[in-house]
């Protein structure tokens, strides 16, 4: 059963379109994810979702309820902001009680929704303090806190991460998918610029681009069978390597340094190759379809990220096991294995197609 259906939803400010005819369909319980780089729509999208944004066409539906005209604090949805919006003079517990009281709630019920949402949250002993005593991890708990004691039906998150520090948004990162377990059926939605919150959050994402829906699917489904070039250099850390090619004698897909590939299926139309750090094995220089020079090398401890400009210029990056300790300004040699990628002449990827085995 669909928590939320957008349907030819669009966006414009004036002449202006920001949105193009989104078609969304998320299920109950899902935690789907909307990620993108900064001026996508993704935000926009949210807030049209949470009523905050007037939407220009198309419907949006929270469980079958088309709720275009509904005033938001009637939608059954709940928002979580990036900057916290806290009252300083409240304290934490009259913060995640304050929209409930509001709406005239008893006092008994309000007071057992905070605690049962800061027994959830871990922050019992924070209730009588006020923000400005807390940590930024402690106050995007409270401001989760307020959005859980609503008991909505659907959760919004708006890049709830982007003010905490590395090591905070790990720690957050992990409590809010442990929350997603703990509340059950509860659908949400989370609007970040990070794909790695993207895949260890998720279980659909949705990627925007200029207010486009690129592709939908699973965190591995977008991983492994990315739809087009954004999506392939979007999805995955690092980035997936792209190669230029050109067709070479029978059949072969040549590199601009004159080496090449062979490729089993049909090549037609091919004009990038793209493979990902992992997926680049060590070869003999005179065996090798691609050369280069180290020109950097990252120690991670278990892994070894090796930087190596090409023959005509260009960087790709393959990851190694730690330990491996190629000397910069060494020349390397590199065959392609284990899954490849394909695109034509338009960045839309094509399937069926393997490397052949050196």
């Amino acid at each position: 059963m669909p928590g939320l259906s957008l349907k030819g939803v669009t966006k414009a400010y004036g002449a202006t379109k920001v949105i193009h005819g989104v078609d969304i369909e998320i299920d109950k319980g899902e935690f789907c994810v909307f990620v993108g780089p900064s001026g996508c729509g993704k935000s926009t999208l949210l807030r049209m979702i949470a009523g905050l944004e007037e939407i220009s066409g198309g419907d949006v539906f929270i469980n079958d309820q088309r709720v275009n005209e509904v005033d938001p604090s009637h939608r059954g949805v709940a928002m979580v902001f990036q900057t916290y919006a806290l009252y300083p003079h409240m304290s934490v517990e009259q913060n995640m009680g304050f929209g409930l009281r509001m709406n005239g709630r008893p006092k008994a019920e309000v007071a057992k929704r905070v605690e049962d949402a800061a027994k959830i949250l871990q922050i019992e002993e924070l209730l009588d303090r006020k923000p400005r005593q807390l940590s930024g991890g402690q106050r995007q708990r409270v401001a989760i806190g307020r959005a859980i004691v609503r008991d909505p039906q659907v959760f919004l998150f708006d890049e709830p991460l982007s003010n905490l520090d590395a090591e905070l948004r790990v720690a957050t990162r992990l409590e809010i998918a442990k929350l997603h377990r703990q509340l059950g059926g509860a659908t949400m939605i989370y609007v970040t610029h990070d794909q790695v919150e993207a895949m260890t959050l998720a279980t659909k994402i949705v990627v925007l681009r200029q207010g486009i829906v690129e592709q939908v699917g699973a965190p591995m489904e977008l991983y492994s069978n990315p739809a087009n070039l954004f999506v392939a250099g979007f999805i995955g850390s690092p980035k997936m390597n792209f190669l230029e090619v050109s067709p070479g004698a029978d059949g072969a897909l040549q590199f601009k340094d004159g080496r090449s590939i062979n490729v089993t299926g049909k090549a037609n139309n091919i004009a990038t190759v793209g493979v990902r750090a992992d997926q680049l094995r060590a070869a003999p220089l005179d065996a090798a379809a691609l050369t280069g020079e180290v020109s950097v090398v990252e120690r991670l401890g278990d892994a070894e990220f090796v930087y190596v400009r090409t023959g005509w210029g260009q960087e790709i990056v393959v990851r190694f096991e730690g330990g491996a300790d190629i000397p910069v300004g060494s020349e390397v040699g590199f065959n392609l294995s284990g899954r490849t990628h394909f695109f034509d002449t338009d960045g839309a990827a094509i399937d069926g197609l393997t490397v052949a085995s050196h």
